[in-house]
């Protein structure tokens, strides 16, 4: 099924209060008309909820200039069977938008349950809502598009990361989770028809992140004046890839499901699909670091004599990490013709001019 465009669509984006999933809500209220959107987030403490609200006001912002669109944001949590039922019910959302997880790969081994709790039966109460959607004829949910993650590739040595590669050996309960949503997703799509597309998201970055991705973190401990740790010796490679062509990409996607076509014995082929979504440029985290304390002198975040060398420790690897993510994103430019472009410098410099502004910190 090929949609043109997502005007009058209802759609329901799971993580709305999130980083991508509040871009993305304030992308499609800008780019479509009358387009009706639900999102969930269960605002949980992880990281500093005056982001999340942050972001929730941003779009309240965006949908007062798009009024001919509606917004409704609902305050609960995907692994909760009756909530999400209810929203199917009251909604009947056209496309799904999963973002909702528990995201990072170290907290993993601090917080197992948060993981299987939100990123296994929250996507099982989503997939199955989608499922019975269908139920007494009705056209339910047109397409499913998930957030995966490049974890799921493991230590594979072979680069770039392709999604033909075979990607069974995750080294992290949070990679193990996103591959069983890949898996349990086939499996949807193969016994129900419901056209499912997964992206395997590269190291996202960008205004109003995640706290506890490196270049936030590394920034709040340079302006603490304590030490940043720079794993593997300096030795990883990370395919940074900027927030507004993560969203990009989603929407595109979002209007081109997976066909549904019969296969020889007269079953379903799977309407299913994966993507990388990557900058297919990694960036060695020294130079990242290096661009990243020059946007942050630039936007007055750090004085400019900041020693830097003293202030940065190379350490080993840590659990649960990988040396290096590359993004294979040939199938991207294939089917949508896109690619994510943006430069590490100009999207550090958006993030530290946010920064700055965001914490009301004075000129140094």
């Amino acid at each position: 099924m090929e949609l043109t465009n997502l005007n009058n669509k209802t759609i329901l984006v799971t993580g709305a209060a999130g980083f991508i999933g509040s871009n993305l809500v304030m992308q499609l209220l800008g780019n479509n008309e009358q387009i009706k959107i639900i999102g969930i987030d269960n605002l949980n403490d992880y990281y500093d909820v005056s982001i999340k609200e942050w972001r929730l006001q941003e779009i309240e912002k965006t949908i007062a200039k798009h009024n001919d669109s509606s917004w409704t944001f609902v305050k609960g949590d995907i692994s909760d069977k009756d909530t999400i039922t209810g929203l199917f019910a009251e909604y009947k959302p056209d496309i799904v938008v999963n973002l909702a997880a528990q995201a990072g790969v170290r907290y993993s081994i601090i917080n197992p349950d948060a993981y299987i709790k939100s990123n296994l039966i929250g996507f099982y109460n989503i997939i199955e809502a989608c499922r019975h959607s269908y139920d007494d004829g009705a056209k339910g949910v047109e397409h499913l598009v998930y957030a995966s993650s490049s974890s799921v590739y493991g230590t594979n040595k072979k680069v770039p990361y392709s999604t033909d590669d075979k990607v069974d050996n995750p080294v992290s309960l949070y990679a193990a989770t996103k591959k069983s949503d890949e898996l349990m997703a086939h499996a949807y799509a193969k016994l129900y028809n419901i056209p499912c597309t997964g992206l395997r998201f590269f190291t996202v970055y960008g205004p109003a992140g995640r706290p506890d991705m490196a270049y936030f973190g590394f920034t709040n401990k340079l302006l603490n004046g304590e030490t940043i740790k720079i794993f593997n010796y300096g030795n990883c490679k990370r395919d940074f890839t900027y927030i507004d062509d993560i969203v990009d990409g989603i929407e595109r996607v979002m209007k081109k499901a997976p066909e549904r076509v019969t296969g020889e014995d007269g079953l379903p082929v799977p309407p299913y699909a994966i993507y990388n979504i990557g900058n297919n440029n990694p960036e060695n985290l020294l130079d990242f670091v290096t661009i990243l304390q020059e946007e942050l002198v630039r936007a007055h975040v750090l004085p400019e004599d900041y020693d830097f060398e003293s202030h940065k420790e190379l350490v080993p690897m840590q659990p649960g990490d990988v040396p290096i993510t590359y993004a294979d994103t040939s199938a991207l430019e294939r089917d949508f013709g896109f690619k994510p472009d943006t430069p590490l410098r100009d999207g550090l410099r958006k993030f530290a001019q946010w920064y700055k502004d965001f914490y009301n910190i004075e000129e140094k």
